[in-house]
């Protein structure tokens, strides 16, 4: 690499956010309990400071630095003001919460941040090395977030499956990244891309890692049959930790799996298109019939992030630019309908009390009737009724793949929206038509997060009213960002 033509403005956001992370973790050692707002203030001004940079700084066109390791691209941009948003809202809705159970400490911020930081490069990568550094920096903060109440042993204990399932999820992909290495002597998406298309590479060595890679990914989205980790680690983590998991890695996530396999394995797309269908079905089916089972909420959205997986992965085996465009569309929309969902927990959670049954919602619409729409317009987005934006999501996923003549396909998706909807609509019934169990009056929490959450809710109906502008912003960059480098 030539230090004269080093360009660092691609990179300036992840520059400043590590920046500024190591500055709050050192100024938090100074810092009493008393004072750990000022890690909090600082933590959203970070944010800040990284989508004013963004913004400012991005490109109509993918540019590369690092010896073409590193790429900033529209798509990337998007990602990234989209994960901005989302730890921005998860901070703001998580500080009652982890003040009330004694983690309201540098840490939580510290490690969020870092994952951020794991996510932001994970999504402007240009080479698999890059690639997993970001995936494993995110990790590894993610599993120290979910271990993160040293008291709780469910906390413990989903920690460590997620860690363990985790590391073998790795080790598979890095094993498909060495045998794409093997048949096509690069580890540049560019450049092996080039290899496979120009008939260079060694194919049934570059199948042979498919296969791991696939693997690999679909345990990142939590997919069906990978997906044995999420229903754990939803129930098990702390709620606001739960939001952490279950909001901006999904967004980071999908761009993790168009770099690989709609850039850098495009020419593969007929062999990947086949296990992405298995996947996409299975998700789809395990995810909706299952959650019908569960009492606990978070569990409950576990298994609705296996489903609404499903859905995202119907796009992007579509193979095309326009079903590149719907599965971004939905990831965006489905960071949204997490937050407000989790975010509803949180608020009615309290001291010593967590918010994770059904019973727990029961009669919500006499205790606050406000609170109890919130929920509904969530649940409404989630399974997929008109006019909340999670229909006009599924719409265009499932428009993807019938213009590509897997018209089955998209009645099967049809057919587990309309089983899914189902235990979405019973958390509405519990809410509306069931006897409160306690009579305990809903928790105060700060005007911030009432605001912001009531906000984030009213989004969902707005967007699904107007969706074109959302649409058109994730069309456009998904059109600037797929040309191969």
């Amino acid at each position: 690499m030539s230090w004269a033509d080093l360009n660092l403005m691609p990179a300036l956001p992840e520059i400043f956010l590590l920046s500024a992370v190591s500055v709050i973790l050192v100024l938090d050692l100074f810092l009493s309990d008393k004072q750990r707002g000022i890690t909090y203030l600082l933590s959203l001004l970070s944010l800040i400071g990284c989508a004013v940079i963004t913004l400012t700084t991005s490109q109509p066109f993918p540019e590369l630095t690092f010896s073409g390791m590193f790429v900033d691209d529209p798509m990337a941009d998007l990602a990234k003001v989209g994960m901005y948003v989302a730890m921005g809202a998860t901070l703001v809705y998580s500080r009652q919460y982890i003040a009330d159970r004694g983690f309201y400490r540098g840490e939580f911020f510290t490690l969020a941040l870092f994952m951020l930081l794991g996510m932001m490069v994970m999504v402007s990568a240009h080479h698999f090395l890059t690639l997993y550094i970001g995936l494993e920096l995110m990790s590894l903060a993610l599993y120290a977030l979910v271990a993160l109440r040293r008291d709780s042993t469910q906390a413990t204990e989903a920690a460590m499956k997620y860690f363990v399932l985790g590391a073998l999820a790795s080790g598979m992909l890095l094993y498909g990244m060495s045998m794409v290495y093997g048949a096509t002597g690069s580890l540049d998406i560019g450049k092996i891309a080039a290899a496979l298309t120009n008939g260079s590479a060694n194919m049934s060595l570059a199948m042979f890692g498919l296969v791991f890679i696939v693997a690999g990914l679909a345990f990142k989205l939590g997919a069906v049959p990978f997906h044995m980790w999420v229903p754990d680690v939803y129930q098990g983590a702390p709620t606001a930790v739960t939001l952490l998991i279950g909001g901006a890695p999904k967004l980071a996530a999908f761009v993790f799996v168009v770099r690989i396999l709609s850039q850098g394995l495009e020419p593969l797309v007929s062999q990947w298109q086949g296990m992405l269908v298995i996947l996409a079905v299975l998700s789809m089916a395990i995810g909706n019939i299952t959650a019908i089972a569960q009492t606990n909420l978070k569990r409950m959205l576990a298994y609705s992030t296996i489903s609404h997986m499903g859905f995202l992965v119907l796009g992007i085996l579509a193979g095309t630019p326009a079903g590149l465009s719907a599965s971004l569309f939905y990831a965006v929309v489905y960071v949204l309908m997490s937050l407000a969902g989790f975010g509803v927990l949180l608020l009615l959670s309290r001291a010593g009390v967590d918010c994770e049954t059904l019973d727990d919602l029961k009669g919500l619409n006499r205790k606050n009737s406000w609170y109890a729409f919130l929920m509904l317009v969530v649940m409404f987005s989630m399974a997929g009724i008109p006019p909340m934006v999670g229909f006009n999501a599924k719409l265009a996923v499932l428009k993807s793949v019938v213009d590509i003549g897997l018209i089955w396909l998209a009645v099967v998706g049809v057919v587990f929206s309309l089983i899914g909807a189902f235990y979405y609509l019973r958390v509405v019934k519990v809410m509306y038509f069931d006897e409160a169990t306690d009579a305990e009056p809903v928790s105060q929490v700060g005007m911030d997060m009432r605001v912001l959450l009531s906000v984030n809710a009213i989004a969902l109906l707005v967007l699904g009213i107007v969706p074109d502008g959302l649409y058109s912003v994730c069309v456009e960059a998904m059109k600037q960002s797929l040309q191969v480098l």
